[in-house]
């Protein structure tokens, strides 16, 4: 009968431990307690790929506020606010080979590469939280089987998760 109230007793101390476990939560970044709200405006943009400004704006809005454990907004009521510019677009091709020609070249890969300034503004302390002047991504894709477009996919996947890094590193 001992063994039984010391096995309760035991049990009961694992329940209780795991319920005060329940209340326990961690905020992604752990941002200042009176940022809750982003508004993420769309980039400039100083190239000539004009389909870079709602690529990046539409992945940012999908992605940034899950990853940094707060929700969109819009800039008049938002806590902080996400805003750049995008700078360069360079499309290169990193892996070739001499191709059967003297004259010819096989393509193997492309690679594109995306340069933004980024800023996350504090709106109640009118303060920069964190900034990027020259954050510059590449994603490559292959000739034979893939297009400029996953390429630039990847890059902006990469951007998105270095403002993220980015953010989170003052906290």
């Amino acid at each position: 009968m001992k063994m039984g109230r010391a096995a309760f007793h035991m049990a009961a101390l694992v329940a209780l431990v795991g319920v005060a476990g329940c209340n326990y939560s961690f905020k992604s970044g752990s941002f200042p307690p009176h940022i809750r709200t982003v508004a993420i405006l769309p980039f400039d943009n100083e190239t000539t790929r004009f389909e870079l400004t709602q690529e990046i704006h539409e992945r940012l809005l999908r992605d940034l506020p899950r990853a940094l454990g707060i929700t969109n907004a819009g800039e008049n009521v938002a806590d902080a606010i996400i805003r750049g510019s995008i700078t360069r677009y360079v499309l290169n091709t990193p892996l070739f080979r001499p191709g059967q020609n003297t004259n010819q070249v096989d393509v193997l890969q492309r690679q594109v590469t995306v340069a933004i300034r980024v800023e996350f503004l504090d709106v109640a302390n009118n303060a920069i939280l964190w900034e990027e002047t020259n954050l510059s991504v590449q994603g490559q894709y292959l000739e034979e089987s893939e297009s400029e477009v996953d390429g630039r996919a990847e890059a902006i996947e990469l951007m998105v998760q270095r403002i993220v890094d980015g953010a989170q590193s003052n906290w």
